[in-house]
């Protein structure tokens, strides 16, 4: 019964472990929402936003590559964000369709927060983990981020290249 080397299956259930960790992630970044109204995936997008857009133009699909998400995932958050007066949409001159999100003073009102509470988070995480073990891990997710896009890529027919 305490046997930790009989093979259990649950151990190797690594979707189980990471959702696991996404919801005590939310979880406990919920009680600094009040602060700015956000959401911890609110905060992720506006901080990316807020960052990006010191160094060139920022556009939907920048944002659904980088966190991995649907373009109507993305929508409702950047639809969100403008509402809440943290970003605008303004046409670019060469394509009237195409819109790119800029932040408001409102969102530089909040970036510092934002921040805090990301590396706050990041602390909690990475506490008792070695360099090594952290990097690993991140080599570790991040691989099975690519899989998991691969898979998605192959389940809608469409050609799958390896990275360039």
């Amino acid at each position: 019964m305490g046997n930790r080397n009989a093979h259990d299956p649950a151990h190797d259930d690594v979707g189980r472990l990471i959702n696991m960790i996404s919801h005590q992630l939310k979880r406990q970044m919920c009680f600094h929402e009040e602060e700015s109204g956000l959401t911890n995936m609110q905060k992720r997008v506006l901080h990316h936003i807020l960052f990006q857009s010191l160094r060139k133009d920022i556009y939907q699909k920048d944002i659904e590559k980088e966190f991995q998400i649907r373009r109507s995932t993305a929508t409702g958050i950047l639809q969100l964000l403008e509402k809440n007066g943290f970003v605008v949409r303004k046409s670019v001159e060469w394509d009237a369709r195409l819109k790119k999100i800029v932040p408001t003073e409102k969102a530089e009102g909040v970036r510092e927060e934002i921040l805090s509470n990301i590396r706050y988070m990041e602390k909690i995480l990475k506490q008792g983990i070695s360099k090594q073990d952290m990097e690993t891990c991140r080599k570790v997710l991040e691989q099975m981020s690519e899989n998991l896009s691969g898979n998605e890529k192959k389940s809608k027919g469409e050609e799958i290249t390896d990275h360039e």
